[in-house]
């Protein structure tokens, strides 16, 4: 893992940066034009809206079937595959206006970008070791940031020219192209552990168990409601959105290298305290303040906390057996999702009886995560290559 100089030397390292920029200027061009292409062009409401997003995290709720899909397909093969099928999620988005249509797609979108994600913190914990782990799992956080970017200025540009049908159809022809190109790689080591290649689930990573169901709580909430806010009740249109995606993953791209560095100065308890604090008041501040100035701030101050969640994954590395790392990760994305896929249907619900419910659980999670976080124990790390 380690017997590279630098770990950008290590063929994996590249592998992943391709696949994951792949993954989202696939996912992040969806996600930017979901809810207007939702809410406008198709016009559904809050309900309907809630009901995709959870059918969106079944396949998130399903990942410990790549356990078994490894059994016959390398982990690495699996990832670009999974790529590929994003890109056809995003291709077929446009050309079914309607709920149902809406439904599929997303359902073949989201299956590609979970198992991905799956794969991609497998491998990289897998390959990498020690310090190098959060220092690796923020440049690949900034190079997602850096696609996120690339994408939001082009439906920027091309939405005055271009119909939101065909925009999903251009950036999934180019996630199909990567994906297709990928799955000709061959990064391996053969040298690193043979994974599980079965379910693990131990008594010794319960506290990772309970930090990841608690994360996809929260991330729920920002993926749907936030957004939702910004464009139902401040009627906020494809261009202001997507700058808004643009300003957060310029933060992003240069907030997640330090974030890295961080984690391994002052501990991944630390880091979490961090987050979760300001967690709770933004959450509040969404449901307290009705000013569609300061929604837009607390949006962007909600996503500066996304790069301390590599410090969740950080110390589950520094405790994992390393043959437990791939049917770890299904493990816990699956509990990710556990929440994930009830919160957006109820959430909804809540919503028509009053739109700031949902930020006022949300702050409660924040609480209760803060909690947890201070469990956390993990030896620190002052260098790193």
């Amino acid at each position: 893992m380690n017997q590279f100089k630098n770990y950008k030397d290590n063929p994996m390292y590249l592998y992943l940066v391709m696949l994951v920029m792949a993954s989202a200027f696939g996912f992040q061009g969806w996600q930017t034009l979901f809810n207007n292409f939702a809410v406008d062009t198709i016009g559904l409401n809050s309900i309907q809206v809630g009901a995709i997003q959870s059918v969106k995290e079944i396949p998130g709720f399903l990942t410990f079937f790549a356990v078994f899909i490894l059994l016959i397909v390398a982990e690495h093969r699996f990832a670009a595959l999974a790529v590929l099928l994003l890109g056809l999620g995003d291709m077929m988005a446009g050309l079914f206006p309607s709920f149902g249509g809406l439904l599929v797609t997303t359902l073949i979108l989201s299956t590609g970008y979970h198992y991905f994600e799956t794969c991609n913190q497998s491998l990289t914990l897998q390959y990498f070791a020690g310090e190098r782990v959060p220092i690796v799992l923020a440049r690949l956080k900034s190079y997602t940031a850096l696609s996120n970017i690339t994408v939001g200025i082009f439906i920027w540009v091309i939405s005055d020219y271009l119909s939101i049908q065909k925009i999903f159809f251009i950036i999934g022809s180019v996630v199909i192209l990567i994906g297709l190109y990928s799955y000709t790689r061959k990064p391996v080591d053969k040298a690193l552990p043979v994974q599980h290649k079965k379910l693990i689930l131990r008594k010794k990573y319960w506290l990772f168990y309970v930090l990841n169901l608690l994360s996809g709580a929260r991330r729920q909430i920002f993926m749907v409601f936030s957004v939702f806010l910004l464009v139902q009740k401040y009627h906020f249109s494809v261009a202001y959105i997507s700058t808004l995606f643009v300003v957060n993953n310029i933060i992003t791209y240069f907030l997640s290298p330090v974030v890295g560095r961080a984690i391994n100065r002052y501990g991944e308890r630390t880091m979490l305290t961090v987050e979760y604090t300001g967690l709770f008041l933004v959450f509040l501040g969404y449901a307290l303040v009705e000013n569609q100035y300061f929604a837009t701030g607390m949006y962007l101050a909600d996503n500066l906390f996304f790069s301390f969640m590599i410090a969740i994954n950080s110390f589950f590395r520094k405790q994992a057996d390393p043959k437990d790392i791939a049917p770890s990760m299904s493990v816990a994305f699956t509990i990710n999702h556990l929440t994930a896929v009830i919160l957006p249907v109820v959430g909804g619900f809540l919503w028509t009886i009053n739109w700031r419910i949902p930020f006022f659980v949300s702050a409660g999670l924040a609480l209760i995560s803060l909690l947890f976080a201070q469990m956390v124990k993990t030896p620190r790390v002052h260098q790193h290559k």
